[in-house]
């Protein structure tokens, strides 16, 4: 099973520091508005995402539709079709989908220790 694309959600103090850190690292601007408080870094195939004031908590983040450039795929699974998946065997969601929608859309579940994983679909 795919999930999509995945990036590490990122919850910081202050974005402009932080951005200024990961450049360092040499990670480089891919998407995002800064003055909105929320970046995308890329740094090879390894993808971050900056967030102050968004998120409580760290998170993983997959997005469906997109491969590790933000370029859409021809066929993937729709976020509908992976969150019935993702019952049928069992997952507890924090929070779901719309089912009967099209289009974007989200869920969050937790993995055992807590940590959130976002699955953020764009279109």
């Amino acid at each position: 099973m795919s999930i999509g694309a995945f990036s590490l959600s990122l919850t910081v103090k202050d974005i402009n520091v932080s951005k200024e850190f990961y450049e360092k690292l040499g990670f480089k601007s891919f998407a995002g508005v800064l003055d909105d408080s929320w970046i995308i870094m890329q740094n090879g195939d390894v993808t971050i995402g900056l967030f102050q004031g968004m998120f409580e908590k760290n998170m993983l983040t997959f997005n469906p539709g997109w491969n590790d450039k933000a370029e859409n795929l021809e066929s993937f699974k729709d976020i509908r079709v992976l969150q019935a998946e993702l019952k049928e065997r069992g997952i507890k969601f924090e929070t779901e989908v719309e089912e009967n929608t099209e289009g974007p859309g989200s869920f969050v579940i937790n993995d055992p220790d807590g940590n959130p994983i976002l699955v953020d679909q764009h279109r």
